[in-house]
């Protein structure tokens, strides 16, 4: 970019961080010093295309990444390219959710760092991340400007990006084939499109869940926990409701109510009734690896980036029936089943028979790379992220973890789930998690409402805290209210 945008960055990055500051006056001395290395002038001169020679760069990677081998040969790899150059890259070893904004002043932090944008934008915020000159990168023109968006800083008119978008996180639904009835394809399949019934729509799922449930007591249909927000609000989104106001940017305006989102709460009061009281807390997500291979649990809704962990569970199931390793990781792979969410329908009645279906809404997210404000040397650090978001390595890496690039040319070559949510993505199916600070006031007041939602399956019709269509509305609109409490009045 021009001398004159990194400047205007700059102003923008300046005024974030008399906004949110940091803390006790030792940090506030580091972040100036920072500060004032990155400010004016001297940033126009930071991302020069010109390579540090003879260094060494701390990378922060995605925990799974690192146990699944694919960040050691992405290290490798670059290595390899880099090394006439000088350039290493290595393990930063640290902690994958690093405070980045209370350590980095102290020089203690990565020099790239893999996160979700809401955690990169709220450090973009105060001054902890730079901007980076995207245009210029290898993978700009691939990545959708969807993507790009949960990055975007506006300053006077002028645009900014503070990361670089690696993989699209959202909810998918998480099946065993070899657990569906012998003839599905006769009594699950109305439509004979191959597909069985319960993958595609709510209404099947759940009648299935009930199903499998009343034939043995011990296993179960689709198992997931509502007390997970992250999850459990793309329900609510599906029929209206939404987080902030303004795409997520004004948090006065909160809408987990609005529309018609009670119809969302009760899909998941329906769904939690043919569950256990595990689906009450967090209990569920914790088993799902081991549920889902041993056969307790049918299907679960997780991200993508956790198919191998499920895939390993599974395998280590097959082994201990006696299959070989071979036999064992090949049988799992053709039996777990990665899909999109089922279609929901319109009235919220899970009942209703042949109901007008719509599409499921979800929470998500856009992991990326970013570079730290207080690295030495950020031409390498840009050129590390240049190379882990090429195509190579985007395929690789979809490969190995599973995850759904958001490379438009990687998610075709991946095909299947990961081309199918990339779309969701540019659908607007998929709502980004905010990228401002106060999307952290959300989750208490939401995961009360869930639990409490949870436990009116397994109360006596009574005592039933939600027990229509106006209590649920009700529910929503405190949960909104304690929100902006939580935002506004009780600062």
């Amino acid at each position: 970019m021009k001398r004159k945008v990194w400047v205007a960055a700059m102003a923008v990055l300046l005024l974030a961080q008399q906004l949110c500051g940091c803390g006790e006056k030792v940090k506030e001395e580091k972040a100036a010093s920072a500060s004032e290395s990155a400010s004016g002038t001297a940033l126009s001169n930071i991302f020069t295309g010109e390579l540090e020679q003879n260094v060494t760069i701390q990378v922060l990677e995605n925990d799974t990444a690192i146990e699944k081998g694919y960040f050691a040969e992405l290290i490798q790899a670059f290595n390899e390219a880099y090394k006439d150059q000088g350039i290493t890259a290595v393990d930063a070893n640290m902690d994958q959710y690093l405070d980045l904004a209370n350590d980095g002043p102290y020089g203690y932090g990565p020099d790239v760092l893999y996160q979700a944008n809401d955690v990169i934008m709220q450090y973009a915020q105060g001054k902890h991340i730079y901007p980076l000159p995207v245009e210029s990168m290898e993978c700009y023109g691939q990545i959708p400007q969807t993507a790009w968006d949960a990055y975007k800083i506006e300053k006077d008119g002028s645009v900014y990006y503070c990361g670089v978008p690696v993989n699209v996180q959202a909810p998918m639904l998480y099946y065993r084939a070899d657990l569906l009835p012998d003839d599905w394809e006769n009594s699950w399949d109305k439509d004979k499109d191959g597909i069985p019934d319960m993958v595609q729509n709510w209404n099947d799922m759940y009648a299935f869940s009930l199903e499998r449930h009343d034939a043995d007591p011990s296993a179960y249909g689709y198992m997931k926990s509502l007390y997970d927000v992250y999850f459990s609000s793309g329900f609510l989104f599906s029929y209206g409701g939404y987080i902030f106001g303004n795409n997520n940017t004004d948090a006065s305006d909160i809408g987990f109510a609005a529309g018609e989102a009670e119809k969302g709460a009760w899909v998941l009061e329906q769904l939690a009734s043919a569950m256990n009281e595990e689906c009450i807390d967090d209990t569920i997500t914790t088993n799902a690896y081991s549920k889902l291979a041993d056969g307790t649990y049918f299907a679960t809704i997780s991200t993508p980036d956790v198919y191998s962990s499920f895939l390993d569970e599974m395998v280590s199931e097959y082994k201990s029936e006696g299959m070989g390793e071979e036999e064992a990781e090949s049988t799992a792979k053709e039996n777990l089943i990665m899909t999109t969410l089922p279609k929901l329908p319109e009235s919220g009645d899970l009942t209703e028979e042949n109901p007008k279906l719509t599409d499921s809404k979800m929470m998500g997210g856009i992991n990326a790379y970013a570079v730290s404000a207080y690295t030495k040397y950020p031409n390498a650090c840009l050129a590390f992220i240049n190379f882990a978001t090429g195509y190579d390595m985007m395929v690789k890496r979809s490969e190995m973890l599973g995850i759904a690039p958001a490379r438009e040319d990687a998610a075709k070559e991946a095909g299947g789930t990961s081309e199918l949510l990339y779309q969701n993505l540019e659908n607007g199916n998929i709502i980004l998690m905010p990228s401002i600070k106060e999307v952290s006031q959300i989750w208490t007041p939401g995961q009360t409402f869930f639990t409490d939602l949870a436990k009116d399956a397994f109360r006596a019709e009574n005592e039933k805290k939600y027990p229509d269509l106006e209590s649920l509305k009700a529910g929503l609109e405190e949960v909104d209210r304690q929100i902006y409490d939580a935002v506004y009045t009780l600062k």
